[in-house]
């Protein structure tokens, strides 16, 4: 008796369902390619023919997780809804293509403080290419205020500098002559 299924490599099962399928721009046949974002299907005679598509095509659907009851958007007033992204959960209009509403998950609640430094914009969070999170002025590039912390909507009682940082469960001023730590 052998250890090993010998239906699992049964070649009598049909193949993909694009290996029979022509090339539309050039009439070649398709072959399954690997980049640095996955599978996909890709033209055989590559550098002359620069056809490809996704392997399987994601729908507006498919990253629903969950619809918010009671909850309407700011902009068009249809239902949020937590959705599923490249990035991770956030919170995003149900009537996807025409309104392009999207919240962080965990951003709920907290208002923005105001930027410092120009006294006109606000301290919003971004994601570096890296996948860090940082706060930066929304009246970039006029403001280049950056902050790593995450800032929060109080003067420092020492300096009277607009906010401060939020550092491993406590506050400190961000400004480089205060040392106020609480």
């Amino acid at each position: 008796m052998s250890k090993i299924d010998s239906s699992l490599f049964n070649t009598q099962e049909p193949g993909p369902d694009w290996g029979d399928e022509p090339c539309p721009r050039c009439g070649g046949t398709l072959e399954l390619r690997h980049g640095k974002h996955g599978a996909f299907v890709g033209c055989a005679s590559y550098p002359a023919c620069d056809y490809l598509r996704p392997l399987k095509v994601i729908e507006h659907d498919q990253d629903v997780e969950k619809v918010l009851e009671g909850s309407q958007c700011p902009l068009c007033s249809y239902p949020l809804a937590i959705k599923k992204g490249r990035y991770g959960l956030f919170i995003g209009c149900t009537h996807y293509p025409a309104c392009h509403h999207v919240a962080d998950i965990n951003d709920q609640g907290r208002t923005d403080p105001s930027c410092p430094a120009c006294n006109k914009g606000q301290l919003v969070a971004r994601t570096s290419r890296y996948g860090k999170r940082f706060y930066a002025c929304n009246h970039y590039p006029a403001c280049r205020y950056v902050i790593n912390e995450r800032p929060v909507a109080e003067p420092c009682p020492e300096c009277g500098f607009g906010i401060l940082a939020e550092r491993k469960g406590g506050l400190h001023c961000p400004n480089k002559g205060c040392g106020y730590q609480r």
